[in-house]
């Protein structure tokens, strides 16, 4: 037992004399997290719009005015005609043209029906269909603004109600994601280069003529960054909460196990990393592109995994951070308990210790 609490203690000396390791392990993560919650979102603001107004009457004129008066859009210009539509869009600075018709006010009040066209920017799709969804909600009002003294027989209104994101706040999306990929990159990445490490510095034999046992030596490597990933993950859900104003209605006890869990999971796939690579270079690059790719693409963190192909579908559920991602969520958002995430928990659990058991067989192989 002496021995491994001195190899720990020599694991903790390694790990605060390499200041790169240190700026790594604590200046990457508030970095992401920053960069991520202000820089990635799905809400749109001071979007850049021009208006061709054929009609130029009081409605179009109130209407333009209540588009200009949201924090979405800020009219950029207004076009003469059709033909400068394409030279607007080629400047690269306005993203969606608003093309009210001739007579827009007499057609309303008339035939009950007024057309304006949204002509947008769909060299980036989503931005596009965002800004005609925020378009059109603006219309709507102002519609039901119109109609508030009219009586229509028959009349069907869908209302509709956002739960755990009624404001639809991008930065309810991305943290969970962004902390998963967080905890991910760095704790695999920095455990990946520690029996790598050993032997570029010659100090891998002392290990293995040691009276140390393998498990001792993979649970002696990844317990200090255990204790470092921790406080890592208490910065990054500090940071969300009070900076980006991100809720936790579950269990902050549940929402700290779980992160434990995780972090032992990637901290043992790094391991297993390490005991496979002959350099840190080596290591390095399989972390980083063996790793964050797969995590990005097929977590579920950015693109839904319900909408990728059936072979992906099931290639991402060998992703232990699509687990966590799902289990954050509930747990944040939904206010969920470890009755409802049981099965995500065993599944962590399980590639937590498969991680580990190869780390141990492999790094057999490499004693004999």
């Amino acid at each position: 037992m002496k021995r491994f609490i001195g190899f720990v203690k020599k694991e903790f000396y390694h790990i605060f004399r390499d200041k790169r390791s240190l700026f790594i392990l604590f200046g990457m993560p508030i970095a992401q997290i920053m960069l991520f919650g202000f820089a990635i979102t799905n809400e749109i603001n001071n979007v850049d719009i021009a208006i061709l107004d054929h009609s130029k009457d009081a409605t179009t004129t109130e209407i333009i005015n209540k588009i200009s008066a949201s924090k979405y859009f800020s009219i950029k210009q207004m076009v003469n005609s059709e033909a400068d539509i394409a030279s607007v869009f080629k400047k690269g600075q306005v993203k969606a043209v608003l093309t009210f018709e001739k007579e827009f006010s007499k057609n309303l009040i008339k035939d009950h029906k007024a057309t304006v066209q949204i002509i947008t920017d769909a060299t980036d799709p989503n931005t596009a269909n965002t800004i005609s969804n925020y378009v059109n909600a603006i219309l709507q009002k102002y519609q039901k603004e119109l109609n508030k003294d009219l009586t229509i027989t028959y009349q069907i209104v869908p209302k509709t109600r956002m739960v755990y994101n009624p404001e639809l706040k991008g930065v309810y999306m991305f943290v969970p994601g962004v902390m998963t990929i967080i905890l991910m990159l760095v704790s695999a990445m920095m455990t990946s280069i520690s029996i790598t490490r050993e032997k570029e510095l010659g100090t891998m034999e002392i290990l293995l003529v040691s009276p140390i046992k393998p498990l001792q030596v993979i649970i002696g490597k990844v317990f200090p960054y255990i204790f470092l990933s921790v406080i890592n993950a208490v910065v990054i859900v500090m940071l969300s909460i009070f900076i980006f104003n991100m809720p936790v209605q579950g269990s902050f006890i549940l929402l700290g196990f779980e992160s434990v869990l995780f972090i032992i999971s990637a901290l043992a796939l790094g391991i297993l990393i390490s005991t496979i690579s002959a350099t840190q270079q080596t290591a390095m690059m399989i972390s980083l592109m063996g790793l964050m790719l797969p995590v990005i693409l097929l977590s579920g963190f950015i693109f839904p995994i319900s909408s990728m192909p059936m072979p992906l579908q099931v290639i991402s559920n060998i992703i232990p951070a699509k687990w966590f991602i799902i289990i954050v969520k509930g747990i944040m958002l939904k206010g969920v308990g470890l009755q409802i995430i049981w099965k995500e928990t065993l599944i962590l659990l399980g590639m937590t210790v498969f991680f580990i058991a190869l780390s141990v067989k492999k790094y057999k192989i490499r004693l004999e």
